[in-house]
């Protein structure tokens, strides 16, 4: 047998599946956001919250990221489906922050670019990270290994908006936070565009052509009003949810300085 193969079945813990707001759920989650509260100041003290220091801890996150989320592709083909599921392909919106914490590097020269990245990265990974854990549905498996990448994935994120909140990089007006927008515009084309070419196998950010949106509330704005309706009012949503997160990060920068 293939040693990778050898390797992820030996990692094919089964376990119970998790129910949302469990024990088991709250506590990981609260553990998890506290440690990266505690984290996340200790390594932006002011002295060391430029963006170099800010940028080598990022990647780092994005390399464990990217190391994450290649066991899990990997786990999912080999010990689940036996085939590639394009429902899991990793681009989602908690996907997002992967690819910018590594790109971070090569953004550095164009301060504009670095810092409207570093912007988009502190609300939409903030907004994410909260979102995912206080509705975990999609989190919890009948594997460990799978449930912890979720929850401990969406803890991570929290962690990099922390970071970037505590630090002095990401853009503190309310221009500075439209300056994201057209990233989010981008990213949900490119959504769009992989949920169409698979026909409906995908369902990236949650706004396929093919479904009504599967998340709470926006599932039955669909159903009442049509499918385009439910994405329109989603993405939306997505925009408020992510100005309400950067104007908590502005907050917290204030006290943290």
């Amino acid at each position: 047998m293939n040693p990778i193969i050898s390797w992820l079945r030996m990692t094919d813990w089964p376990m119970d599946t998790p129910v949302p707001y469990s024990f088991f759920h709250i506590a990981v989650s609260a553990a998890g956001i506290i440690a990266a509260v505690w984290l996340a100041r200790r390594l932006t003290q002011p002295a060391a919250s430029g963006s170099p220091t800010v940028c080598r801890i990022l990647f780092v996150c994005g390399l464990l990221l990217a190391a994450g989320e290649l066991y899990k592709q990997l786990f999912l083909y080999y010990v689940i489906f036996g085939s590639y599921n394009w429902w899991y392909f990793p681009f989602q919106l908690c996907s997002i922050p992967m690819y910018l914490c590594l790109l971070l590097p090569f953004l550095h020269k164009n301060a504009c670019a670095f810092r409207t990245a570093c912007t988009f990265l502190q609300d939409f990974s903030l907004l994410g990270g909260v979102m995912a854990l206080a509705e975990p549905s999609g989190l919890l498996h009948p594997y460990w290994t799978l449930t912890m990448h979720g929850l401990l994935w969406h803890i991570m994120l929290i962690f990099i908006g922390l970071v970037l909140a505590f630090s002095q990089i990401p853009y503190r007006t309310t221009v500075g936070y439209f300056r994201t927008l057209p990233m989010l515009a981008v990213f949900c084309v490119i959504a769009t565009v992989i949920n169409v070419a698979t026909g409906g196998a995908a369902d990236m950010f949650y706004i396929s052509p093919y479904y009504p949106v599967t998340q709470v509330v926006f599932y039955q704005i669909s159903l009442r009003f049509g499918t385009g309706a439910g994405i329109c009012v989603y993405v939306l949503c997505l925009c408020a949810g992510g100005f309400f997160c950067h104007k908590v990060a502005g907050l917290l920068n204030k006290k943290h300085k």
